[in-house]
């Protein structure tokens, strides 16, 4: 998939052109990836026109912020977060003029059937009248965007001894694609895998989920937790003939079909939506579908590969604040800068020389003494390859 990508966006970067029409182009990058493609558009000459879903991306490279709402488009100057942040405050304050006039109404209303009968006041009565019918309300129309709700709540809290991983190993097609791993993770952590060796971040969460085993090494969960695995990959999960509320029961403490339309209520599956078969949703409703599932299950951990993709804006910002205010563990990996950034208070990467492990933000992670250092390797790497 990336390398799609990569050919994709070379074939569009060629030439020069005067105008790059880029749809979802950071869709199966990774971050050093979608660094390189933010550095090279913000220092583009000529016009971009970007579809994207990843915020961070847009707050670094748009000047201008195209909003389509109800098949009508407005510009805003600025980035995302400047668009947001306006279009939000022109809703607020659209709101707030109603209200004045609301009550500029009523007050209007009651001298006019106070004094209109009254001789001596008839002229102020009708004044008011042709006053009143000059004031008109802010036509305010509710957002087509719909926002799901993403609250993960554990049945249990978890204890101070959460995840011991020692030693772990694993070879696959002939590739080691870990060795000799070993970390130690506390009850307050949200913990970030990042860096290019996605194979190895998948395959760990594969092995701490219990899907495979590792060739050497042990992991040993606390007493106290229990946790939710969300793959990259959910192919063979809906590879059945199940409904959306069959599918989910099977997970439900609650054998109530009541209790199961909640969830999906809350992910935006309204009705008869229920009753689809699982086999035939999009990308993103089965993404939704996954999140109403690890819901259900109330685990105090949760381990999350690529949990945006597929997502759209109003999903990922729902999933952001969910993960940001839940008491449990997180090991989550994302290509999202933003997502990563927010949620994140302990950043690991599995690299060729060992596991960089360390209690900081995204951010911070990106202008530490390792990663100046392997970016110098890098650079030296490519100058070797171009001599």
């Amino acid at each position: 998939g990336s390398q799609k990508v990569k050919v994709l966006l070379a074939q569009a970067l060629f030439g020069n052109p005067d105008i790059l029409l880029l749809d979802e182009p950071t869709n199966h990058l990774d971050m050093d990836a979608i660094r390189w493609l933010e550095e090279f558009l913000i220092n583009f000459e000529n016009t971009v026109i970007v579809v994207s879903h990843d915020r961070y991306f847009l707050n670094k490279v748009c000047t201008h912020i195209a909003d389509i709402d109800y098949g009508k488009i407005q510009l805003y100057a600025g980035n995302y977060d400047f668009w947001y942040e306006s279009s939000q405050l022109m809703v607020k304050q659209m709101k707030e003029a109603n209200k004045k006039k609301e009550e500029k109404i009523k007050e209007l209303q009651e001298f006019i059937q106070r004094f209109s009968a009254n001789a001596s006041k008839s002229k102020q009565a009708t004044s008011r009248k042709r006053a009143l019918e000059k004031i008109e309300l802010d036509d305010i129309r509710p957002s087509s965007r719909k926002y799901p709700y993403i609250d993960f709540r554990p049945a249990r809290d978890i204890g101070n001894e959460v995840l011991t991983v020692k030693n772990l190993s694993k070879t696959i097609d002939g590739v080691k694609v870990l060795d000799n791993i070993s970390f130690i993770v506390g009850h307050d952590d949200k913990i970030a895998f990042v860096g290019p060796n996605t194979l190895a971040t998948t395959t760990l969460f594969r092995i701490l989920s219990g899907e495979i085993e590792p060739d050497e090494g042990e992991y040993k969960w606390g007493v106290t937790t229990s946790n939710s695995y969300f793959p990259k990959d959910n192919t063979k999960d809906f590879d059945c003939d199940d409904s959306i509320v069959d599918w989910l029961m099977q997970f439900s403490p609650e054998k109530d079909v009541t209790y199961v339309r909640q969830f999906l209520g809350r992910m935006l599956f309204a009705g008869e939506e229920g009753i689809k078969k699982v086999k035939v949703l999009s990308g993103g409703e089965k993404v939704r579908v996954m999140l109403s599932k690890m819901m259900i299950l109330a685990s105090n951990v949760l381990i999350m590969d690529e949990p945006t993709n597929h997502l759209d804006m109003e999903s990922i910002t729902a999933l952001n604040n969910g993960l940001i205010k839940f008491g449990g563990v997180v090991l989550f990996t994302s290509q999202d800068h933003q997502f990563v950034q927010t949620i994140a208070n302990r950043i690991m990467e599995i690299t060729p020389n060992g596991l960089i492990d360390k209690i900081t933000t995204y951010d911070e992670y990106l202008d530490s003494d390792e990663m100046a250092r392997k970016r110098q390797v890098m650079n030296i790497q490519n100058d070797d390859v171009e001599d």
